[in-house]
């Protein structure tokens, strides 16, 4: 093992290095989804992050996830490349686009997962104060809708929602549900984290 490890290139040290930190990640965030569709409740599966890319279709490429997939896949395939091929580009180009292709992979699935919900039978008045993560960013004052996702009654659910927030809302934001309508949901986030923001501004 020592040997092996010492026979490394640096290139092939860089891309083993992110392949075994983004498998790791990749792993706890599958433990997690599975405990949460286990039952746990309104489990955050998704941690912060600034990026806030969609695209019309509700495509959300930017989330925790696809990034550790993009790490995990893109590692794995730039170390492999990296072994055979003796030209540092050709490894990098590999790993990118595989990176990518795994974004768009995981992307996909999450997006086919919220659709599995069961709407109609939503009790509205139970979806009040509950919380949600933002799968799709939600436009400032409803000049748009964006898209929430949670567990609600016994199911992963997701719902459009909008916002009287005068900031657009992120992905993987964390919100409260104010108000259910007939097919939206008015969401805000917490009054102390909106407070912390204006203040630093």
């Amino acid at each position: 093992m020592a040997e092996w490890y010492a026979s490394l290139s640096t290139l092939e040290l860089v891309f083993f290095y992110i392949a075994i930190v983004g498998s790791v990640l990749l792993i706890i965030q599958i433990i997690m989804l599975l405990v949460s569709f286990g039952g746990a409740g309104d489990m955050d599966m998704d941690g912060d992050f600034d990026g806030d890319t969609d695209t019309d279709s509700g495509l959300s490429l930017f989330t925790i996830k696809s990034m550790t997939a993009f790490f995990a896949f893109g590692g794995w395939c730039g170390f492999a490349a990296a072994s055979y091929i003796s030209n540092a580009w050709a490894p990098i180009l590999i790993a990118v686009a595989t990176g990518v292709a795994a974004m768009f992979c995981v992307a996909l699935s999450m997006r086919a997962v919220a659709k599995l919900q069961c709407s109609g039978n939503i009790v509205k008045e139970k979806m009040i104060g509950k919380t949600a993560t933002v799968y799709v960013s939600v436009p400032p004052a409803r000049s748009g809708r964006g898209k929430i996702v949670l567990t609600a009654q016994g199911s992963y659910t997701e719902i459009d929602a909008v916002t009287d927030e005068n900031a657009r809302i992120p992905v993987d934001e964390r919100v409260k549900i104010f108000e259910y309508k007939e097919d939206f949901a008015v969401v805000g986030r917490e009054k102390e984290k909106i407070a912390a923001e204006a203040k630093e501004e």
